[in-house]
């Protein structure tokens, strides 16, 4: 059973997962299935969250009860909620792994108890996150605009949203292949929390204008007020001479996450080939988004999109692959692009 829903699944995760799809391709069957099926998971998730046609507080109600479906399974909850989301959703390929819910938690319930132990982990956690976004900002287009208050409401926002991925990343690794058994996991996991959140800051301030114009803050209050900027001063693209310096500040904190993502790199194992390339494919491409970013005429433009091409990102996977058993021809890799960076 498990073969065929897989297999369908399979199909709908390269429709829905964009970049992500590359590095889970890569990676060793004994990890790819647990962790395909958590990404879907996720991504379901992220939908409930993020379909503005359906009120916040009725989003709410929808996470709860997605989460309520990782500690009993529910046959008459799950129909509910896949016909409550399915109409509502308008994009084919989010529509139709909402209507495959019940395919991806037959799947999660057939494996070990370990397994499913990590992903219920992870969901609950992630949708810690989507609370966040649906609690503290206001709803879409209703004209205001609400800042995350500290530097300490930001890094609990990107470890809910995304720290929390590294660990599972690094504790399903650790349980499926061998050759990590001599990891010290909670050092690991650790710098896998970093990776992860810097990987979602890059993600905050690429799309920093468009996030502002739905009422969502993510530069710090704090960080703002000590420079004697509103929020409000943000939506207004001029402000970009008073805003450069907080935020080149989230910059140089991104980079160290950065940092502690090479060092859990190339801690793994070279002959762990797959994992390798998968973590260091998000980082490089993170490093030419940065640079993006940092080169920009001004964030706070919405008219300015901030995307790498496709033979950008094909070109980071042929040399990386050259590069992938060397600490040293990485992080000299790492090195020019950061060297890019103009601060």
């Amino acid at each position: 059973m498990q073969h065929r829903y897989t297999d369908r699944l399979n199909q709908i995760l390269r429709q829905v997962s964009r970049s992500f799809y590359l590095s889970l391709k890569i990676l060793p069957p004994s990890v790819r299935a647990p962790i395909g099926l958590a990404y879907l998971f996720a991504r379901a998730a992220d939908t409930i969250a993020d379909t503005s046609l359906i009120r916040p507080s009725e989003r709410l109600y929808r996470l709860e009860q997605f989460c309520r479906l990782f500690e009993r399974h529910d046959a008459t909850m799950l129909a509910e909620l896949e016909a409550a989301l399915t109409g509502p959703q308008q994009i084919p390929a989010e529509r139709e792994l909402l209507a495959s819910l019940d395919r991806c938690f037959a799947v999660y319930r057939e494996l070990d108890a370990a397994d499913q132990a990590r992903i219920s982990r992870l969901l609950l956690t992630l949708t810690r996150g989507m609370v966040m976004d649906l609690t503290l900002f206001p709803p879409e287009h209703d004209g205001r605009l609400v800042p995350l208050q500290t530097r300490a409401d930001l890094d609990q926002y990107t470890y809910y949203v995304a720290g929390c991925v590294g660990e599972f990343w690094t504790e399903m690794h650790v349980a499926h292949r061998p050759s990590l058994a001599g990891w010290d996991l909670a050092e690991m996991k650790r710098r896998a929390i970093r990776f992860g959140k810097g990987l979602q800051l890059t993600n905050i301030l690429r799309d920093l204008a468009r996030d502002l114009r739905l009422g969502r803050c993510y530069i710090p209050l704090q960080d703002l007020t000590r420079r004697g900027i509103l929020p409000e001063d943000l939506l207004d693209p001029t402000s970009i001479v008073k805003v450069r310096p907080v935020f080149e500040e989230l910059l140089a904190l991104t980079l160290e996450h950065y940092q502690e993502g090479w060092s859990y790199t190339q801690a793994i194992p070279r002959r762990e080939v797959q994992m390798r390339l998968a973590c260091a494919w998000p980082l490089l491409i993170g490093l030419h988004t940065l640079i993006l970013i940092a080169r920009a005429d001004n964030v706070l433009d919405p008219t300015i999109t901030l995307k790498i091409r496709r033979p950008l990102v094909y070109r980071v996977i042929l040399s990386s692959s050259l590069l992938v058993g060397s600490n040293w021809g990485l992080t000299q890799y790492a090195q020019r692009l950061r060297r890019r960076l103009p601060f």
